[in-house]
C-alpha cells in the first residue's frame, strides 16, 4: 500500500553501484532490470566496429543493453536513473543517447508530476465530478486525488491511458493536451474502472502535468514490455 514506507539500501553489482528499494516490490515502475550481459567467451569482437580484441583493445560491457563493445565505441558514463545507479555509468553511443533524452523526464517532468495539478474528476459513468488535485506519489507507484475526499491510482494498475485535447490552439498552432482518460483495477478488484479527467482553473499547469504524463506512460509500457 501506499502508506508503506519504502527504505533503500546500497547495492554493488557488476555495473556499479546501486540504490533500490529494500523491498524489491517497490520499485519505480518506471525502473528497468540490468541486462545479462553477453559473456566474454562469445564476444571475440566489438558488437559495433567489429574490432578484434586482444591484450591493448579491451572489452567492455554497456550497462544499458549488456552487449560488448571496444574502448572506442563504449567510452561514454552518462547517467541512468531508471537502473537507479548512483553515478554515471558506461553505455554504447545508441544506450547513451535514449538514457541522455530520458533525463529529461527525471530533471523536469518528473517534477511537474510530483508537484501536481488540478482537475475536474468523474468516476464511470457517474454524473458527479469532483475538483481535485492529482500528484505522483514521490516512490512515482501511485496517483494520488484530493478534494472532497481521496483516493488513489496505482501506476501498475493501469491498463490503458488516453490523453484528450481541446484541438487546434488559436493561430493554428497545435493542440494542447486538455485532459485523460484513464482505465484501471482498483485494489482487491478484477473489474476495470473509467476515470475521467479534465482540466480545471489553471490549464496551463493541467497541461503541463498531462504532457509530463504522456512521457512517464511511454517509460512504463517500455518497463513493462522488457
Amino acid at each position: 500500500m501506499s502508506s508503506v514506507p519504502d527504505g533503500k539500501k546500497l547495492v554493488r553489482s557488476p555495473s556499479g553501484l546501486r540504490m533500490v528499494p529494500e523491498n524489491g516490490a517497490f520499485n519505480s515502475p518506471f525502473s528497468l532490470d540490468e541486462p545479462q550481459w553477453v559473456p566474454d567467451k562469445e564476444c571475440s569482437r566489438c558488437m559495433q566496429c567489429d574490432t578484434k580484441f586482444d591484450f591493448i583493445r579491451r572489452k567492455h560491457h554497456c550497462r544499458r543493453c549488456g552487449r560488448c563493445f571496444c574502448d572506442k565505441c563504449c567510452s561514454k558514463k552518462v547517467a541512468l536513473p531508471r537502473m537507479c545507479f548512483v553515478d554515471p555509468v558506461r553505455q554504447c553511443a545508441e544506450c547513451g543517447l535514449v538514457s541522455q533524452k530520458e533525463m529529461e523526464f527525471y530533471d523536469k517532468q518528473l517534477k511537474v508530476l510530483l508537484g501536481g495539478g488540478t482537475f475536474v474528476v468523474t468516476l464511470g459513468s457517474s454524473d458527479r465530478s469532483e475538483t481535485m488535485t492529482c500528484r505522483l506519489s514521490n516512490n512515482h507507484r501511485y496517483l494520488f486525488f484530493d478534494g472532497e475526499t481521496h483516493f488513489e491510482v496505482e501506476l501498475s494498475r493501469i491498463s490503458s491511458m488516453q490523453i484528450l485535447t481541446d484541438g487546434a490552439s488559436p493561430g493554428g498552432g497545435t493542440s494542447r493536451a486538455s485532459g485523460m482518460l484513464l482505465h484501471y483495477k482498483p485494489m482487491g478488484s478484477q473489474d476495470a474502472q473509467q476515470l475521467r479527467m479534465e482540466a480545471a482553473d489553471d490549464k496551463k499547469v493541467a497541461s503541463l502535468w498531462l504532457a509530463a504524463m504522456h512521457k512517464a506512460a511511454k517509460l512504463l509500457y517500455e518497463a513493462r514490455d522488457q
